[in-house]
């Protein structure tokens, strides 16, 4: 199991990609929340099987039509035990 929590900077706002990335993450199967920090920066904790949390941060990188990713940070977490993969608001 792995769990990350992934920060995206660039043009996310607006567009609808926290519901894409939440469409992606149940598709997927990975665990977690995507939300919208008070800075504009899109914040995600991903938690599955390793191979699965990594084909969820590969698409994230690659963002979507409209979507322009300058940046993204990731660091390992401590397993976190969520259930489901949620769009979370401020």
């Amino acid at each position: 199991m792995k769990s990350l929590r992934v920060y995206i900077s660039g043009t996310v706002q607006g567009i609808l990609y926290r519901k894409h990335l939440e469409e992606l993450g149940n598709k997927i199967g990975v665990r977690g929340f995507v939300r919208l920090k008070e800075d504009g920066k899109i914040e995600l904790v991903i938690e599955g099987k390793d191979d699965t949390v990594r084909e969820m941060l590969n698409l994230c990188k690659q963002g979507e039509k409209h979507v322009e990713i300058r940046n993204v940070e990731v660091e390992e977490i401590r397993h976190q035990g969520f259930e489901g993969f949620k769009l979370l608001k401020l």
